[in-house]
Formats: C-alpha cells, structure tokens, sequence
C-alpha cells in the first residue's frame, strides 16, 4: 500500500481504493498514486475497479492545492484532466464504484468510467464548480456533455445542481445504486463479466468510438493550461 491509493489484485480484477483523508481530496500525490496504479493493472491485464472510502469517493481537487494561487490551481486541473482523459481511452474495462459523495473531479471520474455503481443513502453527487466560484474548465464542459443526458447537462455544468444517488442515475452520474454493503461484491460481479469480453476488440472499440471526443479533450487541456501561460 502506498500513502494514498491501495491497489489489491485478485482474479484478474484490480481494486484501486482512494484513501487520502476526509474529503478523499485529489492531489498531484493522489493521481501520481492513481497513474501507478493504472500502471500497474495494465501490466496485470486486469479489469479495474475505482472506489474510495466508505461514504465519500471525493469530494474533488484539493483545496489547499486549489488556493495557492491561480497557476497552482491551472497546474493541478490539467493534471487531473489528463487522469480523467485516460480513464476515458483505458484499454481495459474501468468500473466506478461510487462509495459514496462525488463532487466536482470526484464526479468527473465517474463520468469517464466504463460503468459506475453508487451506493443508496443520503449522498451528493455533481458538479459544484459554478457553486463555489470557479468557471468551468473547458474539459470539464466537454467530459459532462459527452456522458450526462442532454436535460441535465445545463442544469449540472451552469445551474451546479447536485443530485442523490436515485437521481445522478437518471442524469448520467451513475448506472445503478446499490445497498452500501452490496457495493464491492457488486462491482466484483460486473468486473467478471466484462472479463469475458475480448480485450483487444473491447480496446479498439472504445477509441474507435471516442476517437472524436478524445481529440476534443486533447484541445480543451490544451487551452486551459495555455489560459495561465503554462504550456509553451
């Protein structure tokens, strides 16, 4: 285990825990943790499974990060858009195990997951930017178009409505809800049965498929990290 993402491999399935204090916040240490652990499942040929801590997946970008100061915050999204955009295009099946909260980049990654399971209780997730004072990131626009339903893609990226666990389904947060004791017995079930798909053609068919929205994701990190001057 590692200071902050514990990975566990076990019938060909990689559990990949976040466990980085109340809030799970996600850090440059968290996603250099997160990278190493989609290294690691790659190398282990294994279907991934994404999951946080009781109660909370994350809350989202760490704040004192975030606070620093305008480079600091530009440096830390592009970081994290580039996790998200790799979750998106991962030549093996990515399953959300929702354990709870996720707001903000906690919310993006279960937009850019193969499939997301949630747990039912009194839990929030969505998109809180606006909320809170941040204008939304170009990638940030662009991942919750190419995954929320079209009804609530306004209302989630403008309005920053936060949904349940019962609702994020209908916007496009979520698959399915389940008991919260259920959770990782349940994501176990759909890791095996992605693991009867053909791999390479399971690969190949999520880039053909995304290729336009990857592309598209390419120029949006691009953009937002030039808005502060930290590309060339």
């Amino acid at each position: 285990m590692t200071d902050f993402v514990e990975y566990t491999l076990n019938d060909g399935v990689a559990t990949i825990v976040i466990r980085n204090g109340k809030a799970n916040a996600l850090s440059h240490e968290v996603f250099e943790e997160l990278n190493q652990a989609l290294d690691r499942a790659e190398q282990d040929k294994a279907v991934v499974i994404l999951t946080g801590q009781p109660g909370i997946f994350s809350g989202g970008y760490d704040l004192k990060e975030m606070q620093k100061g305008p480079e600091e915050a530009t440096a830390l999204v592009t970081v994290g858009s580039t996790f998200t955009r790799r979750l998106a295009a991962f030549p093996l099946p990515v399953i959300g195990a929702c354990s709870g909260h996720a707001i903000a980049k906690g919310a993006f990654i279960m937009l850019s997951v193969d499939y997301r399971i949630g747990v039912e209780g009194n839990f929030k997730l969505g998109l809180n930017e606006v909320a809170i004072g941040m204008t939304m990131h170009h990638a940030g626009i662009e991942i919750a178009r190419h995954r929320l339903a079209p009804a609530y893609f306004y209302r989630s990226v403008i309005n920053a409505e936060i949904y349940s666990p019962e609702s994020a389904m209908a916007a496009g947060f979520l698959d399915e809800t389940v008991a919260a004791e259920q959770l990782l017995e349940r994501a176990n079930e759909v890791a095996q049965a992605f693991r009867n798909l053909n791999m390479k053609a399971h690969a190949q068919t999520k880039l053909k498929t995304k290729a336009g929205y990857l592309e598209l994701l390419d120029r949006c990190i691009e953009k937002d990290a030039q808005s502060l001057g930290l590309t060339a």
